[in-house]
């Protein structure tokens, strides 16, 4: 595919332009009423003198439709009968031949908000996913002449680019060993980035920003993995609790036998593991009852 690139027009100052057109104006104005002819000359001289002010007229006409306006990041690709002429980004009043076109682009960023795409995720679940993009046209003859409509091929490159980067991770890893969607941001968010720009490129764009702003489950197993969610997190709690406790009952079975307070068997030992066990990690509140005499 033969890529176009970007190179500086040949256009004029409008403003040393305007002035000229000013000039001839103003010298037409003085000269074709001397040249007027007199009411009894003849025909000929008459048809001289109208041919003189159209020719007059359309020369002015024809100077005063080369103007063209350039604002702040904002460049004109000119062609000349469809050969690519160059860009012009200078601001302010500029002027070319009237035969030549001119198409604006504007070159400031422009910010996308993405629909909501179904996709799969690495595990095949069905989710729901956005994002934000902040992009602009880098070079403008590519964005005129290798893409179609290049706004409409962003879009369209946005939706295919966050599919792809959206079916590389999983939504959630719940033994917290891979980079996922809803934990990895800063690199999913750099893929997205790069996937983006890699694939504009063609089209002279350039993504300066890029991120996820909607990430969910589909509706139809959203329930189902909010119970997994909800299940994993039980057993994380409970998997601390216990370590937990086993550390607490480990010291005091070991303070206790340092400070020589109380001499236990390993029945004694098993029975206050056991109690210490329960007491720790049992989710209501214990009701002790004290023993006065022996345990046997």
């Amino acid at each position: 595919m033969n890529t176009s690139r970007e190179r500086a027009a040949s256009s004029y100052n409008g403003y040393v332009m305007l002035i000229i057109l000013v000039v001839v104006v103003a010298a037409l104005a003085f000269i074709l009423p001397a040249l007027a002819p007199e009411s009894g000359a003849a025909k000929a001289a008459k048809l001289t003198f109208v041919g003189a002010l159209i020719a007059s007229l359309m020369g002015v006409l024809i100077l005063a439709a080369g103007f063209f306006m350039i604002q702040p990041n904002q460049a004109v690709v000119i062609t000349l009968f469809g050969e690519y002429r160059g860009s012009e980004r200078t601001e302010g009043l500029r002027w070319v031949w009237p035969w030549m076109g001119r198409n604006k682009i504007s070159a400031r960023a422009h910010n996308i908000h993405s629909e909501r795409v179904k996709i799969n995720d690495l595990r095949g679940n069905p989710i729901e996913i956005a994002c934000n993009v902040v992009w602009r046209v880098a070079d403008t003859a590519q964005a005129s002449f290798d893409v179609d409509d290049y706004k409409a091929f962003v879009n369209i490159q946005i939706e295919a680019g966050l599919r792809t980067v959206g079916s590389r991770h999983p939504y959630d890893d719940f033994e917290g060993e891979e980079v996922t969607l809803r934990s990895g941001g800063d690199v999913v968010n750099r893929e997205l980035l790069e996937e983006l720009n890699d694939r504009l490129k063609v089209a002279g764009i350039v993504v300066d920003e890029a991120g996820l702003t909607h990430l969910a489950y589909a509706s139809e197993i959203a329930s189902a993995m909010l119970k997994r969610q909800q299940a994993d997190a039980i057993i994380a709690a409970r998997a601390k609790i216990v370590l937990g406790a086993v550390g607490m009952v480990e010291d005091a079975l070991t303070k206790l036998s340092q400070d020589g307070i109380v001499e236990m068997d390993d029945e004694r030992r098993a029975a206050m593991v056991s109690n210490l066990m329960v007491v720790l990690c049992g989710e209501r509140d214990v009701h002790p009852v004290v023993n006065a005499g022996s345990i046997y």
